[in-house]
This record gives C-alpha cells, sequence and structure tokens, in this order.
C-alpha cells in the first residue's frame, strides 16, 4: 500500500557580500508580502521546477544564480553551498527546507534591484557578526553561519580575492585581507605568502597610478591550489 506524503517546499536562500568603505556589507531585502512584511531577510525564493514556465531551475545552483542576478545584475566568480535549514517552523506557510548559498561580490560589479516580493534593498553594515536589524525567518542563523564560513576561509584560502576587481594592486589585496580578519598584517611578509601560494598573478604593462609612484596590478590566479595561512590567532607581525 503506497502512502502519499505531502512534500516540503523546498527555497534557495543566498548571503551576498561585498566589501565597501572598508567595511564588510550583506544585501538585505525588505519583503512586501507576508509572512514577515515588511521585515528584512537574505534574497531567495523557491526552487522553480515547471517546465512549462518561462523559468526553469535545473540544479539548486541555477536557482542560487538566479536569485543572484535578480538582486544584484550581477554574476559572482565565488558561490558556495552553506548548508541546509529545514523545519516545520521556520516558515509559517508550511514545511520548508531552504539549501542557504553564500557569494562575494566586488562591491563596482553589483547593481543592487529588489525583486518581484521585495519592497526594497540595500546594503548592511556587518558589526559582530550581525546586522542592526531583525531577519525574517532563520535568517538570522543563516546569516551567523555564513560570516563564521567567509571568516574561516579568508584564513588559508585566496577567498578575499572575489571582492576585488578583477585587476587589483597588492596594497588593495592586502587591505581586503585586514578588513575581513580585522588585524593588522606586515606587509613584506604578506607579499611573501601569497606569491608563495601562487594566487594571484602580474598583469603585464598595466599600473595603477597615484601619488607615489605607479603600483603594478595582478589578476587572480585561479589555477592555484596551493593555500595561504593568516590565521587570526597568529601574531600579526607574521615573520
Amino acid at each position: 500500500m503506497s502512502i502519499n506524503y505531502k512534500k516540503p517546499s523546498v527555497m534557495v536562500d543566498i548571503a551576498i557580500f561585498t566589501l565597501h568603505e572598508k567595511t564588510l556589507k550583506v544585501l538585505l531585502v525588505k519583503r512586501g508580502i507576508p509572512p514577515f512584511q515588511d521585515h528584512w531577510a537574505l534574497p531567495g525564493g523557491g526552487v522553480r521546477v515547471d517546465q512549462e514556465a518561462s523559468i526553469f531551475d535545473k540544479t539548486l545552483e541555477d536557482a542560487a544564480k538566479r536569485e543572484l542576478l535578480e538582486e544584484t545584475g550581477a554574476k559572482t566568480h565565488y558561490l558556495e553551498q552553506l548548508r541546509t535549514y529545514g523545519s516545520d517552523s521556520r516558515d509559517p506557510r508550511e514545511w520548508t527546507v531552504s539549501v542557504a548559498y553564500f557569494a562575494l561580490l566586488p562591491y563596482a560589479a553589483i547593481q543592487v534591484q529588489s525583486g518581484s516580493d521585495a519592497a526594497d534593498a540595500r546594503w548592511w553594515s556587518i558589526k559582530d557578526n550581525r546586522v542592526p536589524v531583525q531577519l525574517a525567518f532563520d535568517h538570522q542563523q543563516i546569516l551567523h553561519d555564513a560570516i563564521q564560513r567567509l571568516q574561516a576561509k579568508v584564513e588559508y584560502t585566496a577567498i578575499a580575492v572575489h571582492l576585488l576587481p578583477n585587476a587589483f594592486t597588492l596594497t588593495e589585496l592586502q587591505r581586503t585581507y585586514e578588513y575581513l580578519l580585522e588585524a593588522k598584517l606586515d606587509k613584506s611578509s604578506f607579499r611573501r605568502r601569497v606569491h608563495n601560494a601562487g594566487i594571484v598573478k602580474i598583469i603585464p604593462g598595466q599600473f595603477r597610478e597615484g601619488s607615489n609612484r605607479p603600483a603594478q596590478l595582478y589578476c587572480f590566479a585561479k589555477k592555484t591550489q596551493k593555500n595561504v595561512f593568516f590565521p587570526r590567532s597568529a601574531d600579526r607581525n607574521l615573520g
């Protein structure tokens, strides 16, 4: 005897991070419809599975990329699945499962725009791993987990480069790490570690003009498999 079980709705939610004015920020949307109308939330929505509709998500990542594009007008080189959240209490309408992602984007590449069910969208500064508003659903927990994942990966990967434009100076890269690690890094040690890890490569003949001598521009060496270590607990002289 077969039993027809009611299936939960499947959602995707995305913590979209950028770095602006020396501060890590996350994109939030103000919900224009119930539930949690007028509350701020992470961008997201239901996975589109109607093959007859104009939009059809073949995978969960496709759904996340679609939501990202709808909210920012940009594509990202860094989108990572965070974890799955699900319960009968996270959404008052029904039992839902949310597959959460986090994305990194350079600020200059983004054109914030609110989706069809959002009344507003804007960047919020993160302080003490939080934003100064109460979020809808369980998005406070999702955001907390995403920040923790980002901070952990900054210590041993080249993830920070995805917050920069395609061309950047080593000083700009170091400042990005410093903002995320909330620590001052020694210049010579930082550059030695970056070069040893092979996470960047020179863009021949391209420089950033400034008040001092022109600074060499670099880009991300996408094929690198090496790690670069900047543990937050370490001495920041990094000798």
